[in-house]
């Protein structure tokens, strides 16, 4: 792995993302308006709005992160960018690691930028610190990103690649506890909530959201987050091939 071309690569990326003002635009402000529009929804019930506000903080650049990165790459894969980068001496690994640290960018302001909204005008509260609330909703971007890099390997087109967010990430929202607890789904639901990444994003935000603790669940949680990042990033570089054909 070569640090400078990772972050050539990255830099490569974000000057297409300042030349294209409306994605970015997407990515900084559809998070909010979704906050603010849970925030509507349970106008009357603040505990409820309380209760799935600081998950959603997470959730919400997760799934946009998600989509814009694996329309990206799908387009570097089919437009021939990715063949002719790959006849270059650079590792797949970086240049996976350059759109990670490029997106990642992008997902350090979505973040903050939604928190900041949240915490400030939507009066939303958190027994942990908001600090580390933002730290979270960077880290569930970056799954995002890095589930986005993998699943444009496995699509032909956009429509495809739009396909796949319901495909992949809407069953992880709804078995994370964010509807149901847990604990009150069917015994088989339970167990296979065990394997979702979104289920320890959800953990891990509700309990900065609850306590104000730094306990042994939420480093699993961050753990396991952390190495399903990892994961996604190294299997989507096995999917990279020299010809894009």
């Amino acid at each position: 792995m070569n640090p400078r071309i990772a972050l050539a690569t990255a830099a490569r990326v974000l000057t297409q993302l300042r030349r294209d003002p409306r994605t970015l635009l997407l990515l900084l402000l559809v998070p909010v308006v979704l906050e603010a529009l849970m925030k509507g929804i349970f106008w009357d019930q603040p505990g409820v709005f309380q209760r799935v506000g600081v998950p959603l903080l997470g959730i919400f650049p997760m799934t946009s992160m998600f989509l814009v990165t694996s329309i990206t790459m799908l387009r570097e894969r089919t437009s021939g960018t990715l063949e002719r980068l790959m006849t270059m001496p650079l590792a797949k690994l970086d240049l996976l690691l350059g759109y990670a640290l490029a997106f990642g960018a992008v997902a350090t302001l979505q973040g903050t930028l939604v928190s900041l909204f949240a915490f400030g005008l939507l009066d939303l509260n958190v027994a942990g610190s908001p600090a580390a609330v933002v730290a979270l909703a960077v880290l569930n971007a970056l799954l995002g990103t890095a589930f986005g890099l993998l699943v444009s390997a496995f699509a032909t087109t956009e429509f495809q690649a739009v396909q796949f967010m319901p495909a992949f990430l809407f069953p992880q929202l709804l078995l994370s506890g964010l509807m149901v607890p847990r604990e009150r789904m069917l015994s088989g639901l339970e167990v296979f909530s065990n394997f979702l990444p979104m289920t320890y994003a959800y953990d891990a935000l509700y309990r900065v959201s609850s306590s104000a603790s730094f306990s042994g669940a939420l480093a699993k949680d961050v753990a396991i987050l952390v190495g399903a990042t990892l994961g996604a990033l190294i299997l989507g570089a096995a999917t990279l091939r020299r010809r894009s054909g």
